[in-house]
């Protein structure tokens, strides 16, 4: 089961629903269950309400109004089965008798088609107006059970919602077209459509319509067929890709003839049906491949996309970063330039050193990196003027403190002389960087 759920496409939840949806409706065939459940986009909830309105005998209110496909009527390939006719030609005799019948029926079909459409531009019949499609058919579903019972399980739709059923799930469509003023059909009803084999047998392999020729719908759909006798049977099924009527039973049939002759036609054309789920299969594979195919192309162009996107966020990022490192340089050189220049107003501004004398000063002056100044100053100059010689040298940083060596005290910038500050002649001092 695994290998053919995987040829499918299925998922594991797929196939548990589809398993779940065959053990509660009893469907054996599980591409009837998968086409069912894909129907109703894999909601199980509704495609089960949708059967057991169906066998309840209630319409089913998850079937849409569709435009029917259209359905080919091959009188040459269509099996037509009749009480006047044999099951097939024996000998000459009757394969003259099979080619006359077939001829006629043709003829007939032909002429009836032409003498109903002249009647329509005479006569105006209103059964021709289908207004309400739906109630026609559940109309006759409902007088047809009360009177015969058993019977197979009535399609609970328009016949254009049976088609198009049918077609989707791959199904056969048996349509059966009432009249109750024809002579046989009572006994069929009551006989041939009640017999269980034949009841199992449609249930199982088809899907079953039938309305009245009395109302709208079934005259319309009967004048579509282009049926002779009722009550009639067409049995409808795909074939070479469109709906096609494969084959005809008019009037009535003992129960094992019925049941021979949908046998005969379920096993001729069932090869048809296969050969269409076969290549529903290989589409719905190439088209997830594709759909696969797809989803890797997105996200591999997804993927370039992001990585396009991460190279131009980290080519501005870098760009950026580049920028403010320009900045920050013009930003320190502009700073570096107003330094010097604030260095040499300071340098011009500065008195001039004094001779040795008892009233001056000669101090040491070490500067973080190491370099030595020496300068005398007059015990009158300022802690201002101090600072101001050693900030005015190039190596000097630019925000700093003068402290004495030992014992170590801070000298501090202001107005204070040298004298009153404690300063003699050749003390060390010591300039500290306050940024280091």
């Amino acid at each position: 089961m695994d290998l053919e759920d995987n040829a499918l496409g299925l998922t594991q939840e797929q196939t548990d629903k589809m398993l779940q949806f065959q053990d509660l409706t009893g469907i054996e065939d599980m591409s009837i269950c998968r086409d069912v459940l894909q129907r109703h986009q894999w909601d199980l909830e509704v495609a089960i309400q949708e059967q057991l309105n169906i066998r309840e005998g209630r319409p089913s209110v998850f079937a849409t109004e569709a435009r029917a496909p259209p359905v080919v009527h091959d009188h040459i390939a269509q099996q037509v089965f009749t009480d006047e006719a044999p099951e097939g030609p024996v000998g000459v005799r009757g394969l003259l008798r099979y080619v006359v019948n077939l001829v006629v029926s043709m003829c007939y079909s032909t002429i009836s088609s032409v003498i109903n459409l002249l009647l329509s531009f005479v006569r105006n019949d209103e059964r021709r107006l289908v207004t309400d499609p739906l109630g026609d058919v559940m109309g006759f579903i409902n007088s047809y059970t009360s009177k015969y019972n058993p019977h197979p399980v009535f399609y609970q739709g328009t016949y254009a919602q049976a088609l198009n059923d049918a077609k989707n799930e791959l199904r056969f469509l048996i349509v059966y077209l009432h009249s109750e003023s024809a002579t046989e059909t009572q006994n069929f009803c009551r006989t041939t459509l009640s017999d269980p084999e034949v009841i199992q047998y449609i249930n199982t392999h088809a899907l079953f319509w039938g309305c009245s020729i009395e109302t709208s719908e079934g005259w319309r759909v009967a004048q579509s067929v282009g049926g002779r006798r009722y009550p009639l049977l067409c049995v409808v099924c795909v074939r070479e890709h469109r709906m096609t009527v494969v084959a005809r039973s008019e009037g009535a049939c003992a129960p094992q003839q019925l049941l021979l002759r949908l046998q005969r036609v379920v096993t001729e054309n069932e090869p048809h049906l296969a050969a269409a789920r076969a290549d529903r299969v290989e589409r719905e594979v190439t088209a997830r491949l594709r759909a696969a195919q797809d989803e890797a192309y997105a996200e591999s162009l997804a993927a370039d996309q992001e990585k396009e996107r991460r190279r131009a966020a980290d080519r501005a990022a870098r760009d950026q970063r580049e920028r403010d490192a320009a900045r920050q340089l013009q930003r320190e050189e502009q700073r570096r330039r107003e330094v010097i220049a604030a260095r040499e107003a300071m340098a011009a501004k500065l008195p001039d050193e004094p001779l040795p004398g008892a009233d001056s000063v000669a101090l040491l002056i070490r500067l973080p990196g190491g370099e030595r100044l020496t300068r005398r100053f007059l015990y009158s100059h300022t802690t201002q003027d101090l600072y101001d010689f050693v900030f005015s040298h190039s190596q000097a940083p630019e925000e700093f403190e003068i402290t004495t060596n030992f014992p170590k005290r801070v000298i501090v910038r202001g107005t204070s002389n040298l004298q009153d500050v404690g300063l003699k002649d050749r003390d060390v001092l010591f300039v500290n960087d306050i940024n280091a």
